[in-house]
């Protein structure tokens, strides 16, 4: 399974955020431990202030998780090219600005953008991922 065909799925179909849901993927993957849920969860939304995307958070987590200090310490690297290649696509990673025109925060057409944008960053992830998987 890779994040593309997971973290969608739980945030389109499972009640879960825009960051939870890669923490959700992650938890099937095998990778984490379910606690990581629950420190998602204040990465949604912007952090609550609508900020920082919430699904470039939760991506994020992961590449710190995967490839932190005490892992091969090439976070910082891949999250450099992570957020390099978002803002390619996106200009920006600030959900303010991602979701300027959707006035309800809670409506389909800002779900269906916001899961866009979900899949954009497990695609990303998920090449990330593989790159460094075959580097080492």
């Amino acid at each position: 399974m890779k994040f593309v065909d997971l973290a969608p799925k739980y945030f389109l179909n499972e009640g879960y955020s825009c960051s939870e849901s890669f923490a959700r993927a992650a938890l099937e993957m095998g990778l984490i431990d379910e606690k990581f849920i629950s420190i998602a969860t204040s990465f949604s939304g912007g952090m609550g202030s609508g900020c920082l995307c919430g699904a470039v958070a939760g991506a994020q987590m992961v590449i710190g998780l995967l490839h932190g200090k005490t892992k091969d310490n090439s976070a910082r690297a891949l999250a450099k090219e992570f957020y390099q290649r978002f803002v390619e696509k996106h200009k920006v990673t600030c959900c303010k600005v991602l979701t300027k025109n959707f006035d309800d925060f809670h409506s389909k057409e800002r779900k269906e953008h916001c899961a866009n944008m979900v899949y954009d960053c497990a695609k990303i992830l998920d090449e990330i991922l593989e790159k460094a998987k075959q580097k080492v």
